[in-house]
């Protein structure tokens, strides 16, 4: 009998890893007036955790300044565990570059925009991300070099 494996896709666990606020010119930047410029940079990566366990990390840091003062900047790492097993190596890539980043990033987003009401500015709303259009550029990268 040659039975294949149906392939597994899990959710472990979805965790926010790390986590920092700064407001440095507090209390005086609370009376600015004007529209911060907001910049955002995003990283993620993945890594091994068990035979079949991957844990999948997106990385933001969100600066809000006004000229050239620093309004706030906050830098989040929102994780998660996820269960990927009977996939080829060319399938995982995927899951783990796209999939996972799609579940995460509401997650993410959602801190981002908490931590910062409760710092007490209006809140930040990320952007969506196209995580496949990332991976692509990624991987013809990858293949040229």
């Amino acid at each position: 009998m040659n039975e294949q494996l149906q392939p597994i896709f899990a959710i472990e666990k979805i965790y926010v890893k790390d986590m920092s606020l700064e407001i440095p010119n507090a209390p005086n930047i609370f009376l600015e007036r004007e529209a911060p410029e907001i910049n955002m940079q995003l990283g993620g990566k993945n890594q091994t955790v068990d035979e079949g366990l991957y844990e999948v990390l997106l990385t933001v840091t969100v600066t809000a300044k006004i000229k050239e003062k620093i309004m706030f900047l906050v830098e989040a790492q929102q994780a998660g565990i996820f269960r990927i097993q009977n996939l080829s190596e060319e399938e995982i890539g995927p899951v783990l570059g796209i999939g996972c980043p799609n579940i995460l990033f509401p997650y993410l987003r959602e801190v981002i925009s908490d931590v910062v009401t409760r710092a007490g500015f209006p809140p930040v709303i990320l952007s969506p991300v196209n995580f496949e259009g990332i991976y692509q550029q990624k991987t013809a990268e990858t293949n040229k070099n």
